[in-house]
């Protein structure tokens, strides 16, 4: 054998041990970003996460940890999360709500920071056990503290209502959508008539989400609230069986449309939402979409898109109440409330990839859990 071609051979293994090096790093790489770190170490129902340009950090928002009012955390890579306190509290002067205080998420606008809540309202003169509204408070900075806007709820449209979300239109419109509560609002359909043939509930009571322009000041609501979603009446529709587990397994008597996210993707406008008793382990999240902002909403055939595993080999259940985060690289990740085998009932924040096939299936990849 010549010199030249043992250079060539040496040069060769060379250049094939590099090449497996880096393909060896890249793969190692490439499931470290893919290992999850849920359930994080954050006890919140109702999660909401925003990315703040101006300090490049991530602050997060929920239900839970503070009585009367909200908490927040705040992370500099969404797995590590600091916890910075109360940042909107009921003892203040403006304050409308005297408990449950629920589901918050928080909105930048013209430099100013903006929390939209639910909570029970004082104004309860014949002593409704669920006297929930919705309200609106501003603060300069993330961290608040935040201050009612008007010693009032937002509007009342007549019955208790909760998880407000927002969403700003490329014309500039706002729209507003919520959920109806389930109290006293006792609805006929094939599933209530089943359940009553079973000696299992007399009635069934549902909860049902609307959305209703909003006013660029946040001061109002324009026009009346149109009903967008509610389960489904017939037992034969694709949606009554997931819809429904909380009823049809003996739960609770109580059917929940709820937790409705909004946003667009090409010219589609997406719900997200959340069926079943909140409290157990049914809890799951579905999505429906249309042309229009203020529907008609057509639910999804993959339904439902994140749901428990327990019965698959997992250990989680009660997934649900899901909002969406961009991250700064441009990921969407869904960040909703879970339980698993070892945090037993408490409500643990998890984040999990979103993503949106070429014919605009949503898809989360989830619920997962680090090892």
């Amino acid at each position: 054998m010549n010199m030249n071609r043992i250079i060539f051979i040496w040069i060769g293994l060379v250049f094939t041990t590099i090449s497996c090096t880096n393909s060896a790093k890249k793969n190692v790489d490439q499931v470290e970003e893919q290992q999850s770190n849920n359930p994080l170490d954050v006890a919140f129902g109702d999660p909401f996460v925003i990315y703040d340009n101006d300090s490049d950090t991530y602050y997060m928002y929920g239900t839970g940890g503070v009585a009367n009012g909200f908490m927040a955390y705040s992370s500099k890579d969404l797995k590590n999360w600091e916890k910075r306190g109360q940042v909107y509290s009921s003892d203040q002067k403006k304050a409308w709500g005297t408990k449950d205080f629920w589901a918050p998420e928080v909105y930048k606008r013209n430099g100013k920071y903006y929390i939209f809540y639910s909570a029970h309202w004082k104004e309860n003169p014949t002593n409704e056990l669920e006297n929930y509204k919705i309200g609106v408070a501003v603060a300069d900075n993330p961290l608040g503290p935040f201050e009612d806007m008007t010693g009032k709820p937002l509007f009342d449209p007549g019955y208790p209502i909760i998880d407000a979300n927002v969403y700003f239109s490329e014309d500039g419109k706002l729209y507003l959508y919520y959920s109806r509560c389930c109290y006293e609002h006792a609805v006929e359909s094939e599933i209530s008539n089943w359940a009553k043939e079973k000696n299992m509930f007399d009635q069934v009571e549902e909860s049902w989400i609307y959305g209703v322009e909003l006013a660029t000041d946040f001061s109002t609501v324009i026009g009346e609230p149109v009903l967008l979603l509610r389960p489904p009446v017939s037992m034969e529709d694709k949606q009554s069986e997931w819809e429904s587990r909380s009823v049809t397994s003996g739960e609770v008597n109580r059917r929940w449309t709820e937790g409705s996210y909004l946003f667009k993707h090409n010219d589609l406008y997406y719900m997200m939402y959340s069926a079943n008793f909140f409290g157990g382990q049914h809890y799951a999240v579905g999505y429906a979409t249309s042309t229009s902002p203020l529907g008609p909403f057509q639910k999804a055939d993959t339904n439902p898109i994140l749901q428990k595993n327990i019965d698959n080999g997992g250990t989680v259940s009660g997934t649900g109440h899901n909002s969406l985060l961009t991250d700064r690289n441009g990921k969407t990740w869904c960040v909703y409330h879970g339980r698993t085998t070892e945090t037993g009932d408490e409500r643990m924040v998890f984040l999990d990839e979103l993503e949106i096939s070429k014919d605009g299936v949503l898809r989360v990849n989830g619920p997962t859990v680090k090892n």
